[in-house]
């Protein structure tokens, strides 16, 4: 099955009749910027917030109006599945400075991390419970170079997902850019064996474990099987994007998040 095929069945798909309501809000987040995110509010006390950060360029285009079913990268087409299971979500859009070329070459940027700092205290001012960072492929960057930035007012806690460890040309940053030795927090790396992808080959996370020399609690969880890849072996629905196996991530990566 071609990729196109797989996203004409996504695109026919019903919306699940359980699903939770999603809300776009927009906050302040550096003089005359603005950041943009879908909250996600869970139907039992949350027992954490989590801020879910698309790889690729970055950008939702909440501008445009709520996510659909084109929204197909891993953490955003899991966002529910966060949610469901007891976590407060909002997953980010590129601010309003960044339009054009959203988070291309900005993800270990200073700017970043205020945006991300001033969505951190919209979640905690929503919900006093601890707020973690989970990124996937690119979107692992900005997790990991925002928790080396904020150390006030930062995450509680890290997740790294299919992270980009080799570099990429059209992306210009990838975890060989922060200096992973310096986040403090907890952090949590999720790889799949069979990642194919080039700029984030499994074998390299021995090397992103090895960097966290200061993480209090860190641990590498790693996947196999799935369903048969319907994408390039660095887009979502293939094993970069744990396709068929995303149920069983999420609550490995929620039961990190909330173990004492």
């Amino acid at each position: 099955m071609t990729v196109l095929v797989a996203l004409a069945l996504l695109l026919l798909a019903p919306w699940p009749a359980s699903a939770l309501d999603e809300q776009i809000r927009t906050i302040p987040s550096r003089p005359g910027v603005t950041e943009s995110f879908v909250l996600i509010r869970t139907p039992r006390p949350p027992a954490a917030s989590v801020i879910l950060f698309t790889g690729g360029r970055g950008a939702l285009g909440l501008q445009r109006g709520p996510l659909g079913p084109r929204a197909i990268n891993f953490l955003v087409r899991s966002r529910q599945r966060f949610a469901e299971r007891g976590l407060l979500v909002a997953v980010l859009d590129a601010p309003s400075d960044r339009t054009g070329e959203a988070l291309v070459r900005f993800r270990t940027s200073a700017e970043h991390a205020a945006d991300v700092r001033a969505l951190i205290a919209a979640l905690r001012a929503e919900t006093p419970v601890p707020v973690w960072l989970v990124g996937t492929s690119m979107g692992s960057v900005s997790a990991a170079a925002v928790a080396v930035r904020l150390t006030e007012g930062g995450p509680d806690g890290v997740v790294l997902t299919s992270s980009v460890m080799g570099q990429s040309r059209e992306m210009g940053e990838s975890l060989q850019d922060v200096a992973l030795d310096k986040i403090r927090v907890p952090v949590l790396i999720v790889h799949h064996r069979d990642d194919g992808c080039r700029a984030s080959r499994y074998a390299d996370t021995a090397w992103a474990m090895r960097r966290l020399s200061a993480a209090p609690r860190k641990e590498l969880l790693a996947f196999s099987g799935g369903d048969a890849p319907q994408s390039d072996a660095c887009e979502p629905l293939a094993p970069h994007g744990y396709f068929g196996i995303e149920d069983k991530v999420v609550d490995a990566i929620v039961g990190f998040i909330t173990r004492p």
